[in-house]
């Protein structure tokens, strides 16, 4: 039988957890088709092949990979929308797919591409009935209510028509809805799809500080880069429903980027051809009195100071590489 999560037990727990679809195949020609009714036949889909992790209460995970990579069918599985083809999973110490009612008041799961509020009444209406079929007491719904109202700046919006709020405001809605009743786990599929770089900001803002103020452990999927790099220390790269990486996001970029890039500013623009360098120093960008240099990086440090030697240098940073260069190199390749 399920028990509720042991505070020393990871709060997601994956082992071998596959998924595969089953998909008809259609022929073209009339012919073809008639025939396949008859003898349907069918290609086997490995969404999901073999994953495995483990995260902990409170931690913000990025869930990262191209379309089709598997991500949301895997979010769909640890929600208990989805049966696995086969392995296991442990969420808050329940079985997802078992959907069992102490498990849903432990989750909750936020798509930035589906709405969970009634499109023609106001949102306050939605929270009081949401607060109902999770038998929030009404002292707690409203101090919760209080916090998330106050901390997405959404007063204004609690009693326009849903129908009438814009992408941004029903998305700060839908954070609101799905934390209500405080759920333990957090699974966020796209939550930032198609809002303005400043509403993607303030909700950045909004899931680190609640994060911070309530220890909810999240699992967020995203398209945008900063997304992850503003909210995941660590990621799970997954690509042809394979994982392929599990650890700091940081590491990515030492793993498949071994070098660092020096942004150097001359005092003066250098000669035709730009300025002689040291030996394992590449020029890659130019503007002016502007560089772009990139070492190797295990001899970064030895190299900078000889950069600062050789050149007249106003200014200089050293950086990694832009992940969203690396997390690019992993999709074309296909390989760590």
């Amino acid at each position: 039988m399920n028990q509720p999560e042991n505070q020393l037990q990871p709060q997601i727990q994956v082992r071998d957890l596959s998924k595969t679809f089953r998909v008809p195949v259609r022929p073209e020609g009339l012919r073809a088709a008639l025939k396949s009714l008859a003898r349907p036949s069918y290609n086997d889909v490995e969404a999901v092949q073999d994953i495995n992790f483990t995260i902990e209460s409170g931690e913000m995970v990025g869930l990262i990979g191209p379309n089709g990579a598997g991500k949301t069918t895997t979010l769909k599985m640890l929600s208990g929308l989805l049966y696995p083809s086969r392995g296991e999973a442990r969420v808050a110490g329940f079985i997802p797919w078992e959907r069992k009612p102490d498990y849903l008041r432990r989750i909750s799961m936020v798509m930035g591409n589906k709405s969970q509020m009634l499109w023609d009444i106001p949102p306050m209406d939605s929270f009081r009935v949401l607060g109902e079929i999770y038998a929030v007491p009404p002292g707690e719904l409203r101090s919760t209510l209080d916090e998330l109202i106050a901390l997405l700046s959404m007063e204004e919006l609690l009693t326009k028509p849903v129908r009438n709020l814009s992408l941004g405001e029903r998305m700060k809605c839908e954070l609101a809805a799905s934390l209500l009743y405080r759920p333990a786990v957090l699974f966020l599929d796209e939550p930032t799809l198609g809002l303005d770089v400043s509403m993607q900001l303030r909700l950045r803002r909004f899931l680190a500080d609640y994060n911070r103020r309530s220890g909810v452990t999240v699992l967020l999927t995203s398209h945008y880069m900063a997304d992850v790099m503003a909210l995941c220390p660590r990621v799970i790269l997954i690509h042809q429903g394979r994982l392929m990486y599990d650890g700091e996001l940081n590491g990515l970029a030492q793993r498949l980027a071994p070098f660092k890039l020096l942004r150097v500013t001359l005092h003066q623009e250098g000669a035709n051809g730009g300025p002689e360098m040291p030996g394992g120093v590449e020029i890659t960008e130019q503007e002016g009195n502007r560089l772009t240099l990139r070492v190797p990086r295990e001899e970064a440090p030895m190299l900078t100071a000889k950069v600062l030697q050789t050149l007249s240098v106003a200014d200089l940073t050293v950086e990694d590489p832009p992940i969203e260069a690396v997390i690019d190199k992993i999709y074309t390749e296909a390989a760590l």
